[in-house]
């Protein structure tokens, strides 16, 4: 494993945390003291992949990603993308799957918007997290999203904003085969 450490338009890809904690050591506005030291020595021996950001004043940071690339190259061209990571691009994720995947019969789609009602007292208008619930016949989940929308935009204010399908505030369940 190497690590891809950058400060401004200083980049560098050493192999092991020495050589990193080196290359830091050399900016003289990083500072390194031992508390820092420890803690990058510590995201380096943890099972972490994501990228660590350390601030070194305010909107000024340096970054370190793991990586499995051996050049700057390999780097730079994403062939070392860690397997857990997955290649987002090439496969859609699970949801996305399941939301498009056609099968006809019933379902239960639970919608969270944000509705537009009238305050009566002032009459001026707000936005409320409203939650909707309808059974209906449909052909995939995105089907059951659209006729729910559908549905809901014929009888609340325009205003009124729905979520994304593939958002958290929708979510669909399959009841059964339609007879």
């Amino acid at each position: 494993m190497s690590l891809y450490l950058r400060y401004f338009d200083k980049e560098t890809l050493v192999a092991t945390v020495d050589e990193a904690i080196a290359f830091l050591a050399g900016i003289s506005e990083v500072g390194m003291n031992p508390v820092l030291e420890s803690d990058i020595r510590d995201y380096v021996a943890s099972d972490v992949y994501y990228p660590k950001r350390y601030k070194i004043r305010p909107r000024v940071y340096f970054i370190i990603i793991k990586t499995e690339a051996a050049t700057m190259q390999d780097f730079k061209d994403k062939k070392a993308v860690h397997p857990s990571a997955g290649n987002r691009d090439r496969e859609p994720a699970p949801a996305l799957i399941k939301l498009n995947e056609e099968r006809e019969g019933w379902y239960e789609g639970v919608l969270n918007f944000k509705r537009v009602l009238m305050i009566p007292g002032t009459g001026k208008f707000q936005y409320r997290d409203t939650r909707f619930v309808a059974r209906l016949k449909a052909n995939s989940g995105i089907d059951c999203y659209n006729r729910i929308v559908e549905h809901l935009q014929e009888r609340v204010d325009e205003r009124s904003q729905f979520p994304s399908a593939k958002g958290k505030n929708y979510s669909f369940r399959f009841l059964g085969r339609a007879k």
